[in-house]
C-alpha cells in the first residue's frame, strides 16, 4: 500500500498529513504567527522556513522520509492547465516561484513537495489547482474585448467531491454531468461535462453570486461610477469586492452560523440579505445546468455552507431540485482530495501530467475559423 506526504500551505499555517493508502495514519496543523511570517517579504520567502517545520514535524512523529513512496502538494497560482494531477518539473518551479499569476502561499506547495521528494528519488505531484482551466472558447469571451473571462475556482474541491457524487451514484466521473457548488468564503459554480469543468464562475475575482466576503457580479455601470468616483482608493475598491463584500457588507459578518442564528431571532434584514444568496446561488446553477443542455445527472453541494441543512442548503433545492437529484457533501477535505490524486497515478489509474502550459486565448483564436 502507497505510502503518501501531503502538504497544504495556507496563510497562517502548513496542513500536513500522511497517507497509508487512502487512510490518513497521521495529520497535524502548523501554526505560523504573525511574526514569524512577518520576516519574509514574499512568499518565496519562506520557504526554507516552512521546509524546516514540515520535517521537524515528521521527525518528532517518528515518520521517515525514506519510507514515503511520493509527496504531493497544494498547487499553486500557475499559468492554467487542464485538471489533474501533474508531475513537478523544472518549468513548473521556475513559475511557483516568482508567482507567476499571482502571490499564495498554495505556491509553496510543489516546492515543498520536490524538494522533500527530490533528497529521496521519489516522485512529487501537485493535483487540480486553482488555475485549472477547461473552459470552451465560446465561455472565454465577456463581451467586451481586452477582458477575457478567467477560470479560477475551488477546482481541487469540486472535482474530489465529483469524483465522489459519481462513485456514489455507480458511474464513472469521466462519463457524468454534474453543476457542482461549493459554498465557502467564495463561491463557485462549475458545469463538468464528462471530466471536464466547461464553465465556472471566477470566484475571485467578480463573477457569480456573492458570498459571505465577496460581492460577485454587480451592475457593471454603477461599478464604474463608484470606481471613478475619487471616493476610493485601489486598495479599498479592491477590498469592497473581495473581503468586505457579500455577507460582510450588509450584516457585518462572514460567519453562516452567525447569520442564521441572527434569522432564528427574528432578524428580518438577515433573512432578506441570506435568502439572497440562495437566490443567486440557485441561479447560476441553473445557468450551469443550460450549459449541459440540461443533461445533469446531479447537482452537488459541497463546502462549509453547505453544512447548513436548516436554511441555506434547503432554499437552494428548492429552487434547483426540478432540474436534478441534488447531492449534499458538505465541508472539504483538500488532504484528502491530495492524496486521491497522487493515488490515481500510483495505482495506474491516471497518467500523471506534464505541466506544459498551453498557448493564450490570443494565440488560440488565430486557429478559431471565422463564420
Amino acid at each position: 500500500m502507497h505510502k503518501l506526504l501531503v502538504i497544504n500551505p495556507g496563510s497562517t499555517s502548513t496542513k500536513i498529513a500522511v497517507y497509508q493508502g487512502s487512510q490518513p495514519i497521521f495529520v497535524q496543523v502548523l501554526r505560523h504567527s504573525g511574526e514569524e511570517l512577518a520576516r519574509y517579504e514574499r512568499i518565496y520567502d519562506q520557504y526554507q522556513f516552512r521546509k524546516k517545520a514540515v520535517l521537524e514535524a515528521l521527525a518528532e512523529a517518528g515518520i521517515q522520509v525514506a519510507e514515503l513512496d511520493a509527496v504531493v502538494g497544494r498547487g499553486g497560482l500557475l499559468r492554467p492547465i487542464p485538471g489533474g494531477t501533474y508531475s513537478v518539473n523544472e518549468a513548473m518551479l521556475a513559475d511557483l516561484r516568482v508567482g507567476i499569476s499571482g502571490e499564495h502561499a498554495s505556491n509553496l506547495g510543489g516546492l515543498l513537495a520536490h524538494e522533500i521528494a527530490h533528497t529521496h528519488a521519489i516522485p512529487a505531484y501537485i493535483v487540480d489547482p486553482v488555475v485549472v482551466d477547461e473552459l470552451e472558447e465560446v465561455a472565454r469571451l465577456s463581451g467586451l474585448p481586452g477582458i477575457q473571462r478567467v477560470s479560477i475556482f475551488h477546482a481541487l474541491n469540486q472535482k474530489a467531491i465529483a469524483r465522489r457524487a459519481a462513485a456514489d451514484l455507480g458511474q464513472e466521473y469521466e462519463g457524468s454531468n454534474f453543476v457542482v457548488a461549493h459554498l465557502g468564503g467564495g463561491i463557485s459554480v462549475g458545469a463538468h461535462a464528462h471530466g471536464r469543468v466547461i464553465d465556472v464562475n471566477n470566484a475571485l475575482n467578480g463573477e457569480g453570486p456573492f458570498s459571505p466576503e465577496r460581492t460577485g457580479g454587480l451592475p457593471v455601470l454603477a461599478l464604474a461610477e463608484l470606481c471613478l468616483s475619487g471616493k476610493y482608493s485601489e486598495p479599498e475598491v479592491r477590498r469592497m469586492l473581495v473581503g468586505n463584500g457579500g455577507l460582510m457588507a450588509y450584516l457585518g459578518t462572514n460567519d453562516g452560523v452567525e447569520v442564521g442564528r441572527r434569522i432564528a431571532a427574528g432578524e428580518q434584514w438577515a433573512l432578506l440579505v441570506y435568502r439572497a444568496m440562495a437566490y443567486q446561488i440557485a441561479k447560476e446553477i441553473g445557468s450551469a445546468a443550460t450549459v449541459l443542455r440540461g443533461q445533469v445527472d446531479a447537482i452537488v453541494l459541497t463546502g462549509g455552507l453547505a453544512y447548513d441543512q436548516e436554511y441555506l442548503v434547503p432554499w437552494i433545492k428548492e429552487k434547483v431540485a426540478y432540474i436534478a437529484p441534488v447531492m449534499v457533501y458538505p465541508g472539504e477535505d483538500e488532504l484528502s482530495a491530495l492524496a486521491e490524486g497522487a493515488l490515481r497515478v500510483l495505482t495506474g489509474q491516471e497518467e500523471a501530467r506534464v505541466y506544459a502550459p498551453a498557448p493564450d486565448f490570443t494565440e488560440r483564436l488565430d486557429r478559431v475559423a471565422l463564420p
